[in-house]
Parts: structure tokens; C-alpha cells; sequence
């Protein structure tokens, strides 16, 4: 797939982000614009899953969980969601809910507790070496989880095994649910902090499909140190009324302002 390919791709993701929140009447989307281009590129170029149910699928987690509104979408655009299927998201029985659930095909780990993503993307990494099988794990982080010391365990922990087919992504958007990350709890300088605990750290533009693409295909996942893409991202990236905004963590949508956004992002 080409990088305009890719760059559809997300803008398919994200008017399926604002379709379903505005149908459902649920929030939670400017954290799903924020990584709907790391989903596209992952699901359409990056991570090697013939099918849900193949036992040697790469592994992805969540982490974030609350934005799970952008994998639901990547899924249907790949064919493992039916369009009946897409449009039970957060209805009375239905397998979308708001935060992933492993009993949706494709869904390895429930998410939602925040900052215990990674720990199971390292847990699964260990598996996978255990097992003498070549897959990768990838595992996609707000960069609030960093407030988190669990996510720290696992950092130590996935250097101190050399976790070489470990990539962690970090949706560096700066805000979390009730404010800017840097007034809450600062993280400055990122990429720093995860040098000093032995990863291998690559600054990335989170909106720069072709960028991310190339990065990850360079790494070296037979040997040495785990990895960690930090993706700089917008919140809300595509609406204009959205991004940087931190009432949209939680806001759904009037028709006008539904009206706006589609518009914005090309529908």
C-alpha cells in the first residue's frame, strides 16, 4: 500500500470514528483522531495478521484503550467487521464497547486500565521468544500511561531481556483526561527517559504515515534492546474545533459540530 493509500486509510478511519460517536452519542473521539494515522499504518502496511485467528499473528495492544474507536474502524476496512457488526458499537450486547475486549476476534488483550498495556505486550514478547517464534509485538501508549509506574516496570523489565521484537508506540498528543500532561505530571524530555532505560528511541511525526512506515521497517528486531516510536500527534488531529481541546476526551457531538468535522476530514 502506497503512502496516499495510507493517508486514505486514515481519513476512512476517522470518518468511521466521527460516524459511530455521533451515532452512538459517545465521546472519547479526539483520542481517536490522535492515532487514527499510527492505526492506518499498522493495520494497512505494518503488522503481518492473515487472519484474526492465525496463532503466528504479530501481536497489537491497545494500551490506550479508550480510543478503541479507531482499531473497531481498521478492522471493518480490512473485512473482519460486517458494516451490521461496526454499527452495534456500545449498544446493549454488543462486542464494541468503548475499550477493546479480547472476545472480539483481533482483540488480543482487554484494555482500559491505563499503563497496563505494555506490560502485557511485554509478557507477550517474552512468549513468543519462549516459543522460538519470529512475531512481533507492538504495543500503543498515550503518553499519560508514562505517568504510570507500571509502565516503567515493564520498560526495565523489556530492556533487561533485550525484548528485540518489542515496539512500543507513544501517542505523544500532551493532554490527557482532565488536562495538559505537562501541567499534571511532566514527562519532558521523553525521549531521554526511555534511553536511560535501555530502549532504542526514535522521535517520529505520529501524522506521517510514510514516516512511520520507514522507521518501523528499519528496525532491528533480531537482536539488542526493545523499541519505542514516540509519535508527536494532535489531539483531534483533522477537527479543527477538537484538536488540542480537552473537553473533547469526553464529549460527544451536536449535529452542527458533527456536520463541521465530516466536512473537515472530506467526507
Amino acid at each position: 500500500m502506497s503512502g496516499d493509500n495510507l493517508t486514505l486509510s486514515s481519513n476512512q478511519i476517522r470518518r468511521i470514528i466521527l460516524n459511530q460517536s455521533k451515532r452512538a452519542n459517545v465521546g472519547h473521539i479526539g483520542s481517536a483522531l490522535s492515532i487514527a494515522d499510527i492505526i492506518a499504518t499498522l493495520y494497512g502496511e505494518v503488522l503481518q495478521i492473515p487472519h484474526p485467528g492465525d496463532p503466528e499473528r504479530e501481536r497489537f495492544i491497545l494500551s490506550k484503550g479508550h480510543a478503541s474507536l479507531a482499531v473497531y474502524a481498521a478492522f471493518y476496512l480490512k473485512g473482519w467487521l460486517t458494516k451490521e457488526e461496526l454499527n452495534t458499537y456500545c449498544s446493549d450486547g454488543s462486542l464494541l464497547g468503548v475499550h477493546p475486549e479480547h472476545c472480539l476476534a483481533g482483540i488480543d488483550f482487554s484494555t482500559g486500565s491505563l499503563g497496563q498495556g505494555l506490560s502485557m505486550a511485554t509478557g507477550a514478547a517474552l512468549a513468543a521468544r519462549f516459543q522460538g517464534s519470529p512475531r512481533r509485538t507492538f504495543a500503543l501508549l498515550s503518553d499519560a500511561e508514562c505517568n504510570e509506574g507500571s509502565s516503567w516496570e515493564a520498560i526495565m523489565f523489556a530492556a533487561h531481556h533485550r525484548l528485540s521484537k518489542l515496539i512500543a508506540i507513544i501517542d505523544l498528543n500532551g493532554q490527557q483526561a482532565l488536562g495538559y500532561t505537562e501541567e499534571i505530571l511532566s514527562l519532558s524530555p521523553m525521549a531521554e527517559r526511555w534511553r536511560a532505560f535501555g530502549w532504542r528511541v526514535y522521535e517520529v511525526d505520529g501524522h506521517n504515515v510514510a514516516e512511520m512506515k520507514a522507521t518501523i521497517a528499519h528496525l532491528d528486531t533480531t537482536s539488542g534492546p526493545p523499541h519505542v516510536l514516540i509519535a508527536h500527534t494532535v489531539f483531534g488531529k483533522g477537527v479543527s474545533y477538537m484538536e488540542r481541546q480537552i473537553k473533547w476526551h469526553y464529549w460527544p457531538m451536536s449535529d452542527a459540530e458533527y456536520q463541521q468535522a465530516l466536512d473537515e476530514v472530506g467526507a
